[in-house]
């Protein structure tokens, strides 16, 4: 078969998975568009084909179909989640990376075919097949006109790329209205890998969404793609009317003549067995993972970030060709070691590993069988299981990472906004910002956290360690250092082992976003003193009974830590607070909460007791985030609300990792 056609049988696979949506109304037959199913009870489409439908109710049951899905007989579904930031305006063009939405059956018991969603992680090229349903209007004798849904077929070949997830095809292609939501096959691997998303208006051609942009739906994804890979683990697999057996006879299958090659029935066990083993602690163990299996090659450049286990599979991929059986059984059995490392037992993955090592050469045998995790992705613990020794914060060269998001007050708003940007330290670089909102009327404090969300759980993910989550900065003004950036929650419904407040997780501090650029010589030279001095000491701020003066903070020793028990957002904090940073303080910790207007009360001595106490038992100034941060995590445990801690933020601002210089201001004429 050559790469332009389609294999007849995958074609009916797909055509038999496609549906059409319409709503439950009586009266109402108009058809809204094309969806196809992904796993048992899960249909995939376009939010624009649904968005102008929920509008102002996404609970609305509405109804689906296909001619080969319950013998014809329409099904009720509901929306289960869509990518979509609010809700969409009628004039309002979807976003690409936005415009997918899940659908879910209301009864789970219907038998359907699920089609079969690409591992690879690169762009598809190449013969596209395009197939969904249009409205067609029918007319019966004296009957009136009513609209049904007709199947449709289209081959396209994709020839452009769109930003991270749009596929455009070449405008020899004529797609139908209501195609939005057809599946996109690739004719070369068998593999659906897009959305239909969009028709060029009077012309040929069009959009369409690629599928990895279903990682975007975070543990949601993780979840629909073990449910699609157990559906085909478990398929039929005699005779060859199903998707794998039929993808064997495609160019994309690669030449496999024997045990050391992985064919596409290697391929369907493979990610039938990772689906049973519990998703990986972010992106980045997935990362090193495949990058090991490739002898330590990273993957070629261009590739999107790997989500779920079964991405890393996908970047076992040369040229669109699958690799040898050593790179997928090395990255298969060190996921083995992975799970192992934090207490699982992936017994029926190992022994498939196991089985499938008796058909390879003895060479491979070995570098399997010895396989080890990289040092960074083996999790230290102490005897008790938790967390061993107490983590020093980064400092440059030492490899570690951390996040650091600024937020910068719009001018003259009438009320308090930012805009905002997120950056990664990486320990030799400050890099550019990888997500930022610097135009338009900027956010407001209390919608901060839930813009903020997205983006960065997507830069955790890449960043994050097993065991070892980077730190979080926030630089901002001292105006708005009483923003309780520890008690942000950055996932609406957090795992059991992951707790919802950021600053339990992983350590938090705040940085001065005016300190921004080449450190003056009085912040630098404390930090450096402050750092070898050794254990800290609190120091109350202001003294009992007096105002803030310049020589108090001037007049500190280098291990001295300025100790707030009031805001230092505003009043006497305020002027405290700045007088430190005047007096080149990297340190200090306030409380968040307000205070009395008339003296200091009982739970002031208590923060000053408990704040002297911790920072006696730190050795070093690096050691302060973590230290605060076990105790959020004990607050969060024994859920202590009037705990000393519970309000307390940190100053941790580091003159040998300076925030990049503001580049907003005037520049020369060219």
């Amino acid at each position: 078969m050559s790469d332009t056609e389609s294999d007849s049988v995958i074609d009916a696979l797909t055509r038999a998975a496609t549906v059409h949506f319409s709503s439950a109304r009586e009266g109402e037959r108009a058809m809204w568009g094309s969806g196809f199913f992904v796993a048992p009870g899960w249909v995939l489409t376009c939010a624009h084909v649904l968005a102008p439908h929920l509008r102002g109710d996404r609970e609305r049951v509405f109804r689906l179909g296909g001619s080969e899905v319950n013998d014809g007989e329409p099904l009720e579904a509901r929306l289960d989640r869509w990518l979509l930031d609010g809700e969409p305006r009628s004039e309002q063009r979807v976003p690409v990376e936005q415009d997918l939405a899940l659908v879910r059956l209301l009864d789970p018991d219907v038998e359907h075919e699920c089609v079969w969603l690409t591992d690879r992680t690169d762009y598809p090229g190449g013969q596209g097949v395009v197939q969904g349903y249009r409205p067609e209007n029918q007319e019966d004798g004296s009957a009136p006109v009513v609209r049904r849904a007709a199947r449709w077929k289209a081959t396209a070949r994709i020839n452009g790329f769109d930003d991270d997830y749009g596929m455009r095809f070449r405008p020899e292609a004529e797609f139908p209205k209501g195609g939005s939501g057809s599946p996109v096959l690739d004719a070369h691997t068998g593999a659906v890998v897009g959305v239909l998303k969009s028709r060029r208006a009077g012309r040929d051609g069009g959009m369409a969404i690629a599928a990895t942009a279903l990682r975007r739906f975070g543990p949601a994804y993780q979840a629909l793609m073990a449910a699609h890979d157990r559906w085909h683990g478990q398929s039929p697999k005699v005779g060859g009317h199903n998707w794998i057996e039929r993808q064997h006879q495609l160019p994309g299958a690669g030449v496999y003549t024997g045990g050391d090659q992985w064919s596409p029935r290697d391929r369907r066990e493979a990610l039938f067995l990772l689906s049973g083993v519990r998703p990986p602690d972010g992106i980045w163990p997935v990362v090193e993972l495949a990058k090991k299996a490739r002898g330590g090659v990273a993957s070629p450049p261009g590739q999107l970030l790997p989500h779920a286990w079964r991405d890393g599979h996908g970047l076992l991929y040369e040229a669109g060709q699958p690799v040898a059986a050593i790179a997928a059984l090395h990255y298969l059995q060190l996921v083995v070691e992975y799970e192992r490392s934090r207490g699982g037992d992936p017994a029926p993955l190992a022994d498939w590993v196991a089985h499938r090592l008796q058909d390879v050469p003895r060479i491979v045998h070995t570098v399997v069988t010895q396989a080890t995790l990289p040092p960074r992705l083996v999790p230290a613990r102490g005897p008790d299981g938790r967390d061993g020794a107490v983590v020093s914060y980064p400092i440059p060269g030492d490899g570690s990472t951390v996040v650091i998001v600024e937020l910068e007050p719009v001018c003259d708003a009438p009320t308090a906004r930012f805009y905002w940007r997120i950056r990664v330290d990486d320990g030799q670089d400050v890099n550019e910002p990888l997500h930022e909102e610097q135009t338009g009327d900027g956010v407001p404090p209390e919608q901060l956290v839930r813009r903020l969300r997205g983006p960065l759980d997507e830069v955790f993910a890449s960043v994050d360690a097993p065991g070892a989550p980077a730190p979080l900065e926030v630089a901002l003004p001292v105006d708005h250092f009483d923003t309780a950036v520890h008690r942000w929650q950055l996932t609406e419904m957090a795992r059991l082992h992951h707790p919802a407040y950021v600053g339990v997780r992983r350590m938090v501090v705040l940085r001065d976003l005016l300190r921004r650029g080449r450190p003056d010589d009085t912040w630098l030279a404390r930090w450096e003193a402050t750092v070898a001095a050794g254990a800290l000491t609190a120091v109350r701020t202001p003294p009992p009974r007096q105002v803030p003066r310049a020589r108090h903070f001037a007049d500190m020793p280098p291990s001295a830590v300025p100790v707030l028990c009031r805001p230092a957002g505003s009043g006497v904090g305020r002027r405290a607070i700045g007088l430190a940073l005047d007096a080149g303080h990297g340190v200090a910790l306030w409380h968040t909460d307000g205070h009395p207007e008339h003296g200091c009360t009982e739970f002031c001595e208590e923060m000053h007791d408990g704040a002297a106490a911790l920072l006696a038992q730190t050795a070093c100034a690096l050691e302060l985030p973590d230290r605060l941060r076990r105790i959020r995590d004990d607050i969060s445990g024994s859920r202590n609300g009037g705990h000393w801690a519970e309000g307390v933020a940190m100053l941790y601002d580091d003159p040998t990792r300076p925030l990049p210089a503001d580049d907003n201001g005037p520049v020369d004429s060219p």
